[in-house]
């Protein structure tokens, strides 16, 4: 028993220092802007499923209050988008707390919607004229392609020439650049840098000096004139883009390095955004979601500018659940050999060890990603699945190798009733590797053809690839033909491993992790033979 119980207490320090080095708050340089105000942060009152993209929604005024109540304490200015939903509501709000507005006309390709929106904000900045502080007339519309320059500089003269407030359009900082005619209308140029959505990422550490070289480039584009960097900011979670990795340490970086940049050389910045939009997340995935400053559902501020920050902060927990799931692989070896643990070959032992500690990591990591990641009933299935996976298959794993038994293949599981096996052990087993084939291939098709705001499960796919890869190579080997299925399935990951670390770059570790994970569950397939029935 010495030999198990050694690799067990060996499990059990891995995986707790592994949740003690990951979960490790970071260290941030002190910053210049410690308990002062942002100049300006977007903001949108949207929660849960509110969303601007359905005529019916319509945001009470005490929802906008009890933000805007919060908001006042760490900024002089929100920015808005358009009056429609209730946003009209947001001037009047922001008088109430000392805050002022750059005020959005929201632009499209729909002229009378163009022409109320235009009529209202007009209204609006008659109304509140020492609130309202300039006038933003379309948001990237030209980016859209929903109308051309020459209708966009018609509808920012009409603004002008209708109230005495300084006028601009924002946009990508390309389009202005393609565009820059626009500049004769606009008493200023706004200007959106996104260092992770660039055609080539920036990574975090290098977001503050990319957008002030980015900032530099427009400035010598239009001489004298003065520019607002519109929107700037970085996500909080969601898939990498080659090295742009979202994560709250990263967003919290990125945002004091611009600042500290803006304050230094004297160029005013807007954050985007105040609090997280989980609508975004139908347009732009995950990522879309989590560029707030604050939680959506809970308003909480996700870091404090100078102070360290945890991009696990419930590592803790994960901690002790991992080291709860290496006790229960364990128990499922010991238990699947009749309680006969000596008769358990060593190097078993030391397998099921690597079963639990990939488990005990990587369980806690996938349900937390699946929180994160999941997006209505499909995405809450989805990642159950994956959750169910990344538990449950180290359970079977470690007690395939505690037994030596032999899974069938794919068509003996799936075959008529007689033929499939009748230990349940099997048969669970079974039914959890044609799930994670089945998940696996879906991710991987997935990102082969639609790759943009697709997550990476990671830690998922792995901790439920690992047991079945340790089995197939340790346990005994069958006799049979490898299945049809099997092969394809195993082809079809290596393709699309291969695909998806030629697309996303060999700085994005999230894809390679991921493309490894599906490498391993493929060769798990290329190993395997039918067996007999038990």
């Amino acid at each position: 028993m010495r030999l198990p119980l050694a690799v067990l207490a060996f499990a059990l320090i891995v995986v707790a220092t592994a949740w003690w080095w990951i979960g490790a708050p970071v260290r941030l340089p002190a910053s210049y802007a410690a308990g002062g105000k942002y100049e300006c942060l977007s903001y949108a009152p949207f929660r849960g499923a509110q969303s601007p993209l359905g005529p019916g929604t319509r945001v009470e005024r005490a929802q906008i209050e009890q933000d805007l109540a919060r908001l006042a304490a760490v900024t002089k200015c929100v920015r808005t988008y358009s009056i429609t939903h209730g946003l009209d509501q947001i001037p009047a709000v922001a008088e109430q707390f000392g805050l002022k507005v750059i005020q959005g006309l929201w632009l499209s390709n729909d002229r009378a919607k163009n022409k109320a929106e235009m009529d209202g904000v007009i209204a609006l900045a008659k109304r509140y004229p020492n609130v309202i502080s300039a006038i933003v007339v379309g948001n990237e519309v030209l980016l859209r392609g929903e109308l051309s320059a020459a209708d966009l500089a018609q509808v920012m003269r009409a603004v002008k020439a209708a109230v005495p407030k300084p006028v601009t359009y924002a946009d990508v900082w390309e389009f202005w650049l393609r565009n820059r005619a626009l500049a004769a209308d606009a008493d200023f140029i706004t200007i959106h840098i996104l260092p992770y959505w660039e055609d080539d990422p920036i990574p975090a550490h290098a977001a503050g000096a990319h957008v002030e070289a980015i900032r530099q480039q427009v400035a010598a584009a239009f001489p004298g004139r003065d520019i607002l960097i519109g929107e700037v900011g970085w996500p909080s979670h969601g898939r990498m883009r080659e090295g742009a990795l979202p994560s709250p340490s990263n967003q919290a970086q990125v945002v004091d390095d611009v600042l500290r940049r803006a304050a230094q050389r004297g160029y005013r910045v807007n954050l985007i955004e105040a609090f997280d939009q989980p609508w975004k997340r139908a347009l732009e995935g995950t990522v879309g979601g989590f560029w707030g400053l604050f939680s959506g559902a809970g308003r909480a501020p996700k870091f404090v500018l100078g102070e360290p920050v945890s991009d696990h902060p419930y590592w803790a927990w994960q901690a002790l659940g991992g080291c709860l799931l290496v006790c229960l692989v364990f128990a499922a070896a010991w238990f699947a050999s009749g309680g006969a643990a000596n008769k358990i070959p060593g190097v078993v032992w030391i397998a099921v060890g690597v079963d639990a500690i990939a488990g005990g990591v990587l369980a806690g990591w996938a349900i937390e990603k699946s929180m994160i990641e999941s997006l209505g009933s499909g995405g809450a299935i989805r990642g159950a699945t994956l959750c169910l996976l990344a538990v449950a298959a180290p359970l079977a794993g470690a007690a395939l190798l505690a037994r030596g038994d032999r899974l069938p293949g794919f068509a003996r599981l799936l075959g008529a009733r007689e033929e499939r096996p009748t230990d349940p052990l099997l048969g669970v087993a079974g039914a959890l590797l044609i799930l994670l084939t089945l998940v696996a291939i879906e991710t991987a098709l997935g990102l082969v053809f639609d790759p943009r705001y697709r997550d990476f499960p990671f830690a998922a796919l792995t901790a439920a690839s690992v047991p079945f890869l340790l089995h197939r190579w340790l346990g005994p080997k069958g006799e049979g033909a490898r299945g049809m299925a099997e092969t394809v399935g195993a082809w079809v990951l290596v393709l699309g491993a291969a695909f998806i670390v030629l697309n996303e770059g060999l700085a994005n570790w999230q894809a390679l992790w991921l493309a490894a994970s599906l490498l391993a569950l493929a060769l798990t397939l290329a190993r395997g033979r039918d067996a007999q029935s038990s």
